[in-house]
């Protein structure tokens, strides 16, 4: 397909992608500007949906006046159109260039909590929190409301905020009519619905409270309607996705608190009192700059949490000596503390040579023997991994592997987004370089390309290519423009097998997880896919059961946050031919039976030990749980 900027004809390549959202595809001119087209109702992602393939034509026709019309001097915060794409006739608009913005994350990342363990502050959450409220006073200035206002709209490059999809802002008399479940304002919403559906039109008050929630989310790791809600009474029972209407929050006691998230007490009174007040007794206007500008953040020498009170909310009242005991038995579980720190766990893995472990404490990088790896600080664009001895740092596009008695090792990798993409099993690693899949090749092995003895496993996409590897195979995928491909790769011969019907989700993909066992008595091993993506308004997740042979054994659909072993993409692990799924309730087993996957068990005894963010490893010892600061193994009778 082509496009017109002006008189210049632009061919649409795949190669120069650089995004993929549920509404359009985002090009790179390589002029220092991106290009966003709208999906046609043609679109494959469209594919078999009547009702998308309707909204996609209803879109561009009400974008045809409405981008002709847009504002002119909006704040430098937002990416607003430069120059409108048009067809071959030069009368439909299709599209627009708009400035690029390199290296950006989107503030939704700040809101997990595994930024936070990767070295993200609370007080750079705070001020970017304080841009991002000045960016939208800024708009509101211009008689502008931003109306689908999300953490995915919103993009922080070195700590500046940039506000993104400019063409579904509201001003004059065109509407905003699209909206995300999470952020969307209950009182603009039909409260008889069994969940939020925007029916009346925005208003800077309604951008406030989607404000709010991102201040909440990223500050905390959990928004206000996140949790899950188990009354005594079963009278009061309500759908998870129905609790913003009825104004059901975390706040509320029966709502139990999800395990991964900040408790919310390490923030002043005051602003949770603002929280409260939003949430819960439906007050609007704008937020208060002040409480963000107040913020004041300590780390506490003790516990190690970021607070902004003048004391400890976690240490306050606990004993002096208390210490955890090593040994705990809960029910049928025998939990043994293996490790703990009062840094935070970055990696880890169960190999040949049993659990491997890297752990930053005390401004250096440290494996589980207790020898030091590096001195320095973890940065959030860093990823990291332990294979044997051997600890693995990314960041941006190098990769440097630390083993005992050697030099580092350096490898130019790929990056999707800001994240080095790699991996490795026990015995190689493998990562995306220049359309390249490579793997690390044995001592002598001839060199196929840059490094030594690296061997060229397949081609792939350049900087759209996500693939994770166990033991056996590889999985990975690459989406862009119109083009999705799905592949599976043996561990040790070169070779892609491109052929794979992976069933994406509809919508904009957000994250995707992977993990990968042995297959059982067969054989035959098996990848469990687990991906998120943002849907006609809500987080949905979906896990997809590949086999070794690429075939789609077994799909299962779920939400986020819905309690469910499918409500979180982390906690997974897989074994024998089953997944075990950590939920805050406990451990689940999970089966592909008749090509169905299926809930097999809970192991109710493992809920004190666990939480949906622990990560899962399993040994000949039993179950590895690796926490933030902490791994303890599970055996279970």
């Amino acid at each position: 397909m082509d496009v017109y900027l002006g008189r210049k004809r632009v061919k649409l390549d795949p190669r120069a992608s650089i995004g993929k959202g549920g509404e359009a595809d985002v090009f790179d001119l390589g002029d220092g500007r991106a290009l966003k087209v709208w999906k046609t109702p043609d679109h494959p992602d469209y594919a078999g949906q009547d009702a998308e393939q309707r909204a996609a034509e209803a879109r561009i026709e009400r974008n045809q006046d409405k981008l002709r019309a847009f504002p002119p001097a909006l704040p430098d915060q937002v990416i607003a159109p430069v120059e409108l794409a048009t067809d071959r006739a030069r009368k439909r608009i299709v599209g627009y260039a708009m400035r690029l913005v390199r290296g950006a994350e989107p503030l939704l990342r700040y809101g997990e909590p595994s930024m936070r363990h990767g070295g993200l502050t609370a007080a750079a959450v705070s001020a970017v929190l304080a841009r991002l409220h000045r960016a939208v006073t800024a708009i509101h200035d211009e008689g502008v409301v931003i109306g689908d206002f999300n953490d995915l709209n919103v993009l922080v490059a070195g700590g500046e905020v940039f506000v993104i999809d400019a063409d579904s802002f509201q001003f004059g008399p065109f509407l905003c009519q699209v909206f995300t479940e999470r952020f969307v304002d209950p009182l603009l919403c039909d409260p008889s619905l069994p969940r939020p559906v925007l029916s009346r039109p925005y208003s800077r008050d309604s951008d406030w409270y989607a404000f709010a929630v991102m201040v909440m989310q990223s500050l905390l790791c959990v928004g206000p309607y996140g949790g899950v809600f188990r009354p005594r009474s079963a009278a009061a029972r309500v759908p998870e996705s129905a609790r913003p209407l009825r104004r059901i929050t975390v706040f509320d006691r029966e709502v139990r608190y999800p395990k991964p998230a900040i408790p919310y007490r390490v923030l002043p009174d005051d602003l949770l009192d603002a929280l409260y007040r939003v949430f819960v007794r439906d007050e609007r206007g704008e937020f208060p700059r002040r409480l963000l500008d107040a913020l004041a953040w300590t780390r506490c020498p003790s516990c190690g949490v970021e607070h902004a009170r003048a004391a400890c909310p976690t240490c306050a009242g606990a004993a002096p000596a208390a210490v955890k005991a090593s040994t705990v038995v809960h029910g049928e579980v025998l939990a043994t503390r293996i490790l703990s720190t009062r840094g935070v766990i970055l990696a880890a893995s169960v190999g040949a040579g049993g659990l491997c472990a890297l752990v930053h404490e005390d401004g250096r990088f440290v494996r589980e023997d207790g020898a030091v790896v590096v001195s320095g600080a973890p940065h959030p664009a860093m990823r990291f991994a332990v294979q044997g001895s051997s600890t693995l740092i990314g960041r941006g596009g190098e990769l440097v592997v630390l083993s005992p008695g050697a030099a580092p090792e350096r490898i130019q990798v790929d990056c999707l987004g800001t994240t080095p993409v790699f991996d490795v099993n026990d015995r190689a690693r493998y990562w995306a370089r220049g359309g390249q899949l490579l793997r690390s090749g044995r001592p002598g092995a001839p060199a196929l390309s840059g490094e030594a003895g690296a061997v060229v496993m397949g081609e792939v996409l350049t900087g759209q290519t996500r693939f994770w590897v166990g033991p056996r195979f590889g999985l990975g995928f690459y989406r862009a423009g119109s083009v999705s491909i799905a592949f599976v790769f043996d561990a040790e011969r070169p070779g892609l097998k491109d052929t794979v019907k992976l069933p994406f989700p509809g919508g904009k993909l957000t994250a995707a997880a992977c993990v990968f066992d042995a297959g059982p008595r067969d054989g035959r091993g098996r990848a469990w896919l687990f991906l998120a993506a943002e849907q006609a308004g809500r987080t949905v997740h979906r896990c997809a059961v590949v086999r070794e042979d690429g075939a789609v054994e077994a799909v299962a659909d779920g939400e986020a946050g819905d309690g469910s072993w499918l409500g979180a993409l982390t906690g997974k692990c897989a074994a024998s031919g089953f997944l075990l799924a950590a939920t805050d309730s406990g451990v689940v087993r999970v089966e592909v039976r008749a090509g169905a996957i299926v809930e097999a068990r809970h192991f109710p005894g493992t809920e004190p030990f666990v939480t949906q963010a622990s990560r899962l490893l399993v040994g000949p010892e039993g179950l590895f749980v690796v926490d933030a600061q902490a791994i303890t193994l599970l055996r279970i009778s």
